[in-house]
């Protein structure tokens, strides 16, 4: 290429790792156009020597955005930019409800049961997956934050305001989402959310008024939100998975392509299986939900806490036309805080904005605001990098304590999240397992519960983030004999 490398990539000091950094700076200057579509990347030696990094740097950053599928590498043909990025130069039409108007008038969490020293405490559902570290909930952190909100929040800002939330939220939001998860957003495209249970319900009051009702899903995937979609009326159409995710060549077609209003999918740590949507099958859904209409719904529910490398990027920096990422603050802070939001689409932001309002009105404003200063603080970033090395631990001590009970058993899915999955032998009764596992206070998931269509060996989704490692290894022991019969 004619153009220097230090004129294509803009590595500016900030926060976060070389590679990180690195990461980012390819990424804008592939959307920006400065690397266009198809043409090839510097190599990565002659990249680390112009910007002062080791090749290692370049290497990891080069293979996070193949990850993202931004990148595409071929054997002799060396590392281009994919040929999908550029967005299509007009939106689909949307079929969506258009809202009925303008909106005149808008818009103590308790400890863990087990507490995290007291390991001779008795087991409650250590097993459990789904579950954060309650215990460690950054009270004083919130409380600075709650108090700042409250000694500067005018008196106006009280009252009802805009539906889609408090504009230093959005605002937080949006620049946090960038950051860390990639995604492309304005404050404008940001909808805070009374956790994701309430964005999907949103988005099925959306795609019902627009006459469509069937969203399809991945499967196995999560109950717990596959019943979400069902008790706000839409039907789960089962879209198969398998190593590199949802199976995007078994997406329907033509007629029944018509039907579906959405596809709900988890493409940076997929529940249950823990893999991640290969980059052709990023750029294969998001060609078909451009052809056929169709809503592109990410669950980007725990996405934060990988430990092999940096997180995947989310679908929606490379589809923000057609993908609304929703994600709260479930994983990362509490449930109970019941605190989550939606990044949408230009042509689904006033619809989903109509639905907020109908729903409730908006979130509570001085919480709104305590999680902006939050963020603006950096205390989340200080949380979140906390979190991640105490579940890694934890991870591990759970991981290891199953390899030395339950040599032959195979364990998967422990790259990233707040779970991972140990499958059984054919032979073995799962019901009868998750039952009597259930019995001794360890509450695992079953794998057959996850799954609609799709068959596969039995096994458990074990949690392990809500408990110190003593527990966990004591979980281990007392699972292991339920299987093997001590």
């Amino acid at each position: 290429m004619a153009t220097g490398p230090e004129a294509l990539v803009r590595l500016t000091p900030g926060t976060g790792t070389r590679t990180a950094r690195l990461a980012v700076a390819l990424r804008d200057a592939i959307r920006a156009g400065r690397l266009a579509p198809g043409s090839r990347v510097p190599a990565t030696r002659a990249l680390a020597h112009d910007l002062g990094l080791s090749r290692g740097v370049v290497v990891e950053a080069y293979d996070q955005l193949i990850a993202e599928g931004l990148l595409v590498a071929r054997r002799g043909a060396g590392t281009t930019v994919a040929p999908t990025m550029a967005l299509p130069t007009t939106t689909p039409t949307q079929r969506v409800m258009q809202p009925a108007g303008s909106a005149s008038a808008p818009h103590h969490t308790t400890r863990s049961p087990l507490d995290a020293h007291d390991v001779g405490a008795a087991l409650t559902a250590p097993l459990r997956p789904g579950v954060p570290d309650l215990a460690a909930f950054p009270r004083a952190a919130w409380l600075r934050a709650y108090r700042s909100a409250l000694t500067a929040a005018p008196h106006t800002a009280l009252g009802y305001g805009d539906p889609a939330g408090m504009l230093p939220l959005r605002t937080a939001l949006a620049e946090y989402a960038g950051r860390v998860r990639a995604a492309r957003c304005e404050p404008a495209d940001v909808i805070v959310t009374g956790g994701v249970a309430q964005g999907l319900a949103m988005v099925a009051r959306v795609l019902i008024a627009g006459g469509t009702n069937r969203v399809a899903v991945e499967d196995p995937g999560s109950p717990q939100t596959r019943g979400q979609l069902v008790a706000h009326g839409l039907t789960p159409v089962p879209i198969p998975m398998d190593a590199d995710g949802l199976i995007t060549s078994a997406l329907p077609t033509g007629a029944a392509a018509a039907r579906l209003g959405a596809v709900l999918v988890t493409p940076a740590h997929q529940y249950p299986t823990g893999v991640v949507l290969a980059p052709d099958r990023r750029a294969a859904l998001l060609a078909w939900a451009r052809a056929h209409d169709v809503l592109v719904i990410e669950d980007d529910y725990d996405a934060e806490f990988r430990y092999d490398r940096e997180p995947v990027g989310c679908l929606q920096g490379s589809g923000p036309d057609v993908v609304v990422l929703a994600t709260s603050v479930s994983k990362t802070l509490a449930p109970g805080l019941r605190l989550g939001w939606l990044v949408v689409p230009p042509g689904r932001r006033a619809a989903l904005t109509e639905a907020k309002f109908r729903a409730d009105l908006g979130e509570p404003v001085l919480q709104q605001l305590a999680f902006a200063e939050l963020l603006r603080s950096g205390a989340y970033d200080r949380h979140l990098r906390r979190a991640r090395l105490r579940y890694r631990r934890r991870r591990d001590a759970l991981a290891t304590a199953l390899a030395e009970r339950l040599p032959g058993a195979t364990v998967t899915g422990i790259a990233a999240g707040l779970h991972l999955v140990l499958e059984m032998t054919r032979e073995t009764d799962e019901a009868a397992l998750v039952s009597a596992a259930h019995g001794a206070g360890l509450a695992p998931q079953g794998l057959t519960a996850t799954r609609i269509a799709s068959s596969g060996p039995p096994g458990l989704v074990l949690g392990y983030a809500a408990h110190p490692e003593p527990v966990l290894i004591r979980a281990a022991r007392r699972l292991a004999a339920l299987i093997v019969g001590d």
